[in-house]
């Protein structure tokens, strides 16, 4: 007799049911991955001996391991999701499995999916590889980093204040902690933590999400001041040309370019948060390697859909992120380029702190989508300073002739030819040693070694005239042995012909300590350890781009990129979402429009003009967040709690009249910290409805202006 079994009668779910017969001896209920606290869940992972002897079982499954003879975890995991019957019947016919995993009713057995997960990872059953995949932070539960799909909205942006009132780095917080013995809050004290709350959305949960978002708040900066613009302006092919600096959440705002810039952008470069921990604000501890990376692949794959085939991306971190953005960036883009390292203070320089060692270098990551492309060079003029001398061969001399290789070779001893100095000439020679590489790589050097080095019988520096060699007006060239004294020879070469510049590859080292240093006052505005030197902007804005070409910045920060840009004449695009950086940012462009002299204005003699466009993301239940983190007190925040239910969107579980008539009224929450009230506030709110969509702006209720309508109707170049 066959049961038709439904466990939700036993936990009180009412939701859908969604059951799955296997076998006459047993069912599966794959809702049972949507409770989260029954009864049937373990607490405390298993025993040893429990450990080892499922892991035996598993194994004797061959699909299951490795090559090694290792569990192969994250397998499992796909397998008992998918209800594969073979590894279900596996646990089912060993007596401790069923035990375990199985809920016996008379003659059926319910597989208790939720439990034999937990007893996975509470176990961490996977092999060693895996295992240390999921310890450096490239797997987040039994998802690999490149496999999850999960959306982080928010991170702290590195070098920012967002709690008011706080002025050192050292600054402290008050919060409560429940004392189970004593039943009461104790009052404690740590290092002050950010209040810009990590946000994630799973991918099932998305839904408006990436959506193009509305514009409001449109003003162009001009020399003449402040306009509202009528129409953005485009190039022949339709291409919004001007400049751009947008406020709002950097990963909805690259959404929002894509219909526009698709293809456009010959170089992102980007100063994201280094998640160290000991930035000007202490780092939410949750914001742990995985969920800084998620944050990363999020934007990095946004951004990518706006980059041109031969576009670079670059990004600059420091050790602490290094090897672990390293392997992300790998995996999406097609080809790293080169990694430079730039030093960015003193060795010698004194610290504060207990930090245990000097870090005086960071990184520059560099990648493109073409598999094909190549570090550029440099292409220097040829200069003729290094030509200075002259072969004079006397004219009664009579060379003696050697054959080398079908190449009959004039020998002079030392008394028939002098080596006169001249003034620079593109006729005249360099003398070149032969040793090192010279030896090997180069033609004229495996020459000298193969036949002239081993000759006996000639005082030092005898002549060998050999023709038709080297690539330069005279068409042949003069050896020397090696002097009295030393063990190296050498010739003399004449200015090449081949080309007016030489191609030079750049090195992965800089020292820019100087202008890191210098940088405080650059584009008139502060923003103490956060940033970066215009110089080295430049050197990097110029290395990959051209002239009029697209550079985009989703971590704008202070406004560097956009200001080196403006004055080196690229096409930028700026996204920055916190308002004192935003702030900084524009009073550091309108100081440059107004003829801005630090930084590189001397260098590229800057003589101020131009223009860009500031624009906002509309905000929705951004704005609903803002005024949760200003609240002052819990009265305040349950005064709000109505303005968030009636005028904003919550999410869609939220329990309003649980939590209206009971939830605030209860002891313990009103004296939970005045910071994980508002946290969870914020976490009420539907984070797929933070900003406008464009399909909604003519609503009134987002009181929108005519304007604002219109521009962003241009912008997306829609049609009314």
């Amino acid at each position: 007799m066959v049961w038709a079994f439904d466990l939700f009668s036993l936990v009180g779910f009412s939701g859908p049911r969604h059951r799955i017969r296997l076998s006459p001896h047993f069912f599966v209920d794959k809702s049972l991955r949507a409770i989260k606290h029954c009864a049937l869940t373990p607490k405390k992972p298993m025993a040893n001996s429990l450990k080892t002897h499922i892991e035996n079982l598993l194994k004797t499954d061959e699909r299951l391991i490795d090559e090694n003879n290792e569990l192969r975890g994250s397998l499992i995991r796909e397998l008992a999701n998918k209800l594969d019957e073979k590894l279900i019947e596996l646990l089912l016919t060993d007596e401790k499995a069923r035990n375990t995993f199985f809920l016996r009713i008379k003659d059926m057995f319910v597989f208790k999916h939720n439990d034999f997960k937990f007893f996975l990872d509470e176990n961490k059953i996977d092999n060693s590889y895996t295992q240390y995949e999921n310890r450096i932070g490239l797997a987040v539960g039994s998802k690999m980093l490149n496999e999850n799909q999960d959306v982080v909205l928010n991170f702290p942006y590195k070098d920012c204040v967002l709690e008011g009132g706080q002025s050192t780095e050292e600054g402290m917080d008050t919060y409560f902690e429940f004392n189970q013995e004593k039943a009461e809050y104790d009052e404690k004290q740590a290092k002050r933590k950010e209040i810009f709350f990590n946000e994630v959305l799973a991918r099932d949960e998305i839904d408006r999400l990436f959506e193009p978002k509305a514009f409001t708040n449109i003003k162009k900066y001009t020399q003449k001041g402040v306009e509202i613009p009528t129409k953005f302006i485009r190039n022949e092919n339709g291409v919004i040309k001007d400049n751009l600096i947008i406020k709002g959440n950097n990963l909805l705002a690259l959404h929002s370019l894509k219909n526009e810039f698709k293809g456009q952008v010959k170089l992102i470069g980007i100063d994201p948060p280094y998640n160290t921990g000991s930035d000007s604000f202490i780092y939410n501890d949750s914001f742990n390697h995985s969920t800084w990376l998620t944050f990363m692949k999020n934007r990095v794959l946004a951004a990518k859909a706006l980059m041109c085939p031969s576009a670079i991306f670059y990004t600059q971190c420091s050790f602490h992120q290094f090897a672990y953005l390293k392997v992300l960036l790998n995996d999406i883009f097609e080809k790293h380029l080169c990694d430079f390292v730039i030093q960015v203070r003193h060795p010698d320089r004194a610290l504060t702190g207990d930090k245990e060692f000097n870090d005086v270098i960071e990184y520059i990551l560099i990648y493109s989508n073409d598999i094909n492309k190549k570090m550029p060079f440099k292409e220097e003029l040829k200069t003729i300073d290094d030509y200075t001398l002259e072969v004079n061969i006397n004219a009664d001399a009579v060379p003696e002739k050697i054959q080398f290789d079908n190449k009959l070779v004039e020998v002079y001893t030392p008394d028939k030819y002098k080596v006169e100095i001249v003034e620079p000439n593109k006729d005249a020679l360099k003398k070149i040693s032969i040793r090192g590489s010279i030896r090997e790589k180069n033609s004229s050097g495996r020459f000298f070694v193969k036949h002239l080095e081993g000759l006996v019988g000639y005082p030092p520096e005898t002549l060998f005239k050999v023709p038709d060699m080297g690539d330069d007006a005279i068409n042949h060239r003069y050896f020397y042995s090696a002097p009295k004294g030393n063990k190296n020879g050498g010739y003399f070469q004449g200015m090449p012909t081949s080309s007016d510049s030489t191609r030079k590859q750049y090195p992965n080292f800089y020292n820019f300590e100087k202008e890191y240093n210098n940088v405080s006052k650059q584009g008139g505005v502060e923003f103490r350890n956060g940033k970066k030197p215009e110089e080295l902007l430049m050197f990097l804005i110029e290395l990959f781009s051209n002239k009029n070409e697209m550079v985009l910045d989703f971590h704008l920060g202070s406004g560097t990129t956009a200001a080196v840009c403006h004055k080196i004449g690229r096409q930028y695009i700026g996204v920055e979402q916190m308002q004192n950086q935003i702030d900084l940012s524009l009073k550091r462009l309108n100081n440059v429009i107004q003829k801005d002299g630090t930084g590189i204005s001397t260098t590229v003699n800057w003589k101020g003009g131009g223009s860009f466009v500031y624009l906002e993301l509309a905000k929705n239940n951004e704005q609903a967040k803002e005024l949760i983190l200003e609240c002052e007190s819990y009265e305040e925040l349950l005064r709000l709690f109505d303005v968030l239910f009636e005028e904003f969107f919550l999410h869609y579980n939220v329990r309003i009249k649980e939590f209206k008539e009971k939830v605030c009224k209860e002891e313990n929450f009103i004296k939970l910290p005045l910071l994980k009230q508002k946290e969870m506030f914020c976490k009420m709110l539907d984070l797929n409805q933070m900003y406008v969509n464009v399909s909604e702006m003519e609503d009134k209720r987002y009181k929108l202006s005519a304007s604002d309508i219109s521009l962003t109707k241009d912008f997306y170049q829609i049609k009314d």
